[in-house]
């Protein structure tokens, strides 16, 4: 009997323990102004952390097929330098802006790279919703208490993702997890033109001895009116990205670069957040290779701006044109 016991009460925890990352998923409790006031200080110190120079590794793996007859990729392994800086600041937002140092020495020029902003207890995050379509979507009241939002941006501005989670202290490592979230495909998927056309992924970002991980754990969907929700799963992959502390590269053309550029950056994402509101959301048709239709453009703008060849007047003028004539529904599918 004292055997069987014994079983019973090994079984209960085992299945208390197995629950446990649901339960995690909950309301947070009330924890006191002085707990909360403690947490969201350290949840500040943790995200600011994420700002700095770093060697970057992006480790890729297609893992388990889901679907009948799907051969996984094979593992892709690439990197770089990337500069990571804090452009802005309120307390309860914190905007980080990643910036790629590309080619030799002393011919190195900078890639403006993703965006990422976290807000703390949000009313609502820019969502994907499907194909060219980012919508507003009310974070649960019961789910805002102690929780940032994560919305992830392009190279060009224009959403890509957004999700919500709280930091959490856990086997003596600092995390964030998101909830499920839906992705447009990366670049590295959107130019082979595949038969899936988004992610359902959950993001998480630990800190490290040296850096920080951005994890990604994705379902890879594709399109299948007669499935349920209208979409099946085909592989599952598994994305580490790697920021090991490094400056031993010239981050100050990445600093250069900001510097000349950071104004018509600041005008472009005060344009899209005009549209976002204004719309509801944002509808703009996505491109394989660059991610909207407009991206190229908006980003060689930039690039003209730091080397003089247009006024920042102008530069910021055409950009307006883009996003509103990219944005505008007559003109979906024309370009």
């Amino acid at each position: 009997m004292t055997n069987a016991r014994t079983f019973l009460r090994t079984a209960l925890l085992a299945t208390a323990l197995i629950a446990a990352p649901a339960l995690a998923d909950g309301p947070i409790k009330d924890r006191g102004e002085a707990v909360e006031r403690a947490h969201f200080e350290r949840d500040r110190e943790t995200i600011l952390a994420m700002a700095g120079d770093y060697k970057v590794r992006f480790d890729m793996q297609e893992s388990t097929p889901w679907m009948a007859g799907y051969e996984p990729l094979d593992r892709k392994i690439s990197g770089g330098h990337e500069s990571v800086r804090v452009i802005e600041d309120t307390g309860t937002k914190i905007v980080l802006q990643h910036l790629l140092v590309v080619g030799a020495e002393g011919e190195e020029f900078v890639i403006k790279h993703w965006r990422q902003d976290w807000e703390y207890e949000p009313e609502k995050i820019l969502a994907y919703t499907g194909p060219n379509t980012w919508e507003w979507k009310e974070m649960p009241e019961r789910m805002r208490n102690g929780r940032w939002s994560q919305t992830v941006y392009q190279v060009d501005d224009s959403p890509r993702y957004a999700g919500w989670g709280e930091w959490q202290d856990s086997q003596g490592i600092r995390r964030w997890r998101s909830n499920w979230t839906t992705r447009p495909l990366a670049r590295r998927d959107a130019v082979r033109h595949p038969i899936y056309d988004r992610y359902e992924g959950i993001n998480r970002h630990q800190l490290t001895p040296t850096g920080w991980i951005h994890w990604q754990d994705n379902t890879k969907m594709m399109p299948d009116a007669s499935a349920e929700g209208g979409l099946n799963p085909v592989v599952q992959e598994y994305v580490l990205n790697t920021y090991d502390r490094f400056d031993g590269y010239n981050t100050g053309a990445a600093d250069a670069y900001w510097a000349a550029t950071k104004d018509y950056w600041a005008a472009v994402r005060d344009m899209w957040a005009d549209v976002a509101e204004a719309n509801g959301g944002i509808t703009i048709e996505e491109e394989a290779e660059t991610g909207t239709v407009i991206s190229g453009r908006l980003l060689t703008i930039g690039n003209e701006l730091q080397e003089g060849t247009i006024a920042q007047d102008a530069a910021i003028a055409e950009a307006r044109a883009l996003i509103g004539e990219a944005t505008a529904p007559a003109q979906q599918g024309a370009y």
